[in-house]
């Protein structure tokens, strides 16, 4: 059992009393599933304050407090006072699993768009180059090939790095982790040793979490901020904040980009609903994903690869053999002639780059037609910005649920609505119902139209008044065009 001086090694005290040469049983931040002998850490959250629950914890049988405030000191019970018990959750977390980032190759992948599939394509790049890999993403955890659900972007900072002692249990050498702008700002990575941190891009998103777009890109900046030397910053120079990300950092600076000078560079030689053709490092390879956004994602996997010093070569063949993300530009098989692609967009740009890449493969023969909605309880200031860009680069376009959480679907629809110019009003459809939404877009579609259903991807459920039922786009649309098929073939 790890003494509790062991466990504050690095954590900034400002006051401390009791004895720190204890033995800790755990270490928790919830007072719920706190027992005998525990470190209790009061963490200041953006729902509730750990505080209040000092009394709790203690009731239970906490023998050593962490908190930001002063209290008095108490018979048999440790209390260490810290100025940022969130910041040192994360290291006191590090310290009790053995510092486990520090036994692996470390990438943390942060950015508005690209995250997830720039770790799930690290992953199978490192998987099919023969080493045991860890994943930490949206759609789920892995260990080599065990799977583990996945609940946030990126976890608090005890479940991370219990996750990262059993990759190193069970022989893993690297793993990739998003790193979400939320999870950088609250602290949940903290203590966790980088060998690289990856900048995919910066666009509009959760500013009803940092309130500005400044305090969201210095979010981002902080990840690169707090690189120790030695580790790698790997940014996307295309986007014009890639520079900023770099300011300050004491990393090695990396970066790659198909429009401007970088260190790792990529040409789109062809586009098609079928993959990408493309120069990287003078080698022409051919990739299953789809998309213009998807050359960055590529060639980010190809630059943390040769930062780690893999073949240019081998990396770029194992790449190319690598099938697209679920729910990320997912083309999905239908019996008809109809193509149907599924993709979690739910960001004004990556709705924009996902209609973009379609209409740039697309004939002009036949109709896209858009199923899109907006999350509830999330940043408002997009919805119209979306509405406007699916009407501007859609033929139909069908509002709908996406999670709506506590709000009503109809008053989100109607804040979507105020992005649609009075013109594009006569291309759009208000079906409330996810399900039946998608049922409309596959009755309105003919043979080789194109279907977007953006916003949801992988996800499984829809979050309705704080339930979560069960709700798959991809298992919803197969299952409808099946029933749509057959109706079609007993009338006939």
């Amino acid at each position: 059992m790890i003494l509790l001086k062991d466990i504050l090694h690095k954590v900034s005290l400002t006051a401390s009393s009791g004895d720190m040469n204890i033995p800790v049983a755990n270490v928790r931040f919830d007072s719920r599933k706190v027992g005998k002998g525990d470190l209790f850490v009061a963490v200041k959250g953006t729902q509730v304050d750990g505080h209040k629950y000092i009394r709790t914890a203690l009731d239970q049988g906490a023998a050593a407090i962490v908190c930001e405030t002063k209290i008095e000191a108490l018979d048999n019970v440790s209390i260490v006072q810290t100025e940022d018990s969130s910041k040192a959750l994360g290291i006191i977390a590090a310290n009790y699993y053995g510092n486990p980032s520090k036994e692996l190759k470390l990438v943390g992948v942060t950015g508005t768009n690209g995250k997830t599939t720039t770790v799930t394509l690290l992953f199978n790049l490192f998987r099919k180059l023969g080493y045991n890999v860890g994943l930490l993403s949206t759609i789920l955890n892995k260990i080599n090939e065990n799977e583990l659900p996945s609940t946030h972007t990126t976890g608090d900072a005890i479940q991370i790095n219990r996750l990262l002692k059993e990759m190193v249990d069970a022989g893993c050498t690297h793993c990739f982790m998003e790193a979400s702008s939320h999870a950088i700002d609250q602290n949940r990575i903290a203590g966790l040793s980088f060998d690289i941190a990856v900048f995919t891009n910066i666009t509009h998103d959760h500013l009803d979490y940092h309130l500005t777009f400044d305090a969201y890109i210095k979010a981002k900046k902080k990840l690169f901020d707090e690189l120790a030397s030695g580790s790698f910053a790997l940014v996307n120079t295309d986007d014009k904040r890639g520079k900023i990300m770099l300011q300050n950092t004491k990393a090695e600076k990396k970066t790659f980009g198909i429009r401007s000078m970088s260190d790792y560079k990529a040409k789109i030689l062809s586009n098609s609903l079928l993959g990408l053709e493309m120069d990287v490092d003078n080698f022409k390879i051919w990739f299953n994903l789809i998309g213009d956004f998807n050359a960055y994602n590529l060639i980010a996997a190809y630059g943390v690869g040769s930062i780690l010093g893999e073949d240019p070569e081998e990396l770029l063949v194992a790449l190319s053999s690598i099938e697209p993300v679920p729910g990320r530009f997912e083309r999905v098989p239908l019996k008809s002639n109809i193509i149907a692609i599924i993709d979690y967009a739910h960001t004004p740009d990556a709705l924009k780059n996902v209609l973009k890449t379609i209409n740039s493969v697309r004939t002009r023969n036949e109709q896209v037609i858009t199923v899109v909605g907006c999350g509830g309880n999330r940043d408002k200031e997009k919805r119209p910005i979306m509405a406007g860009i699916a009407c501007k680069l859609s033929d139909k376009v069908i509002f709908t649920s996406d999670n709506p959480r506590d709000e009503e679907p109809e008053a989100i629809i109607e804040e979507m609505k105020m992005g649609v110019k009075a013109t594009d009003f006569k291309k759009t459809l208000t079906v409330i119902d996810r399900k039946e939404a998608i049922k409309t877009a596959l009755a309105f579609s003919e043979d080789n139209d194109i279907i977007l259903i953006a916003g949801k991807g992988h996800e499984d459920y829809q979050e309705i008044k704080g339930v979560k039922k069960d709700f798959s786009d991809k298992k919803v649309l197969l299952e409808l065009e099946a029933l749509m098929s057959n109706d079609k073939t007993d009338q006939g």
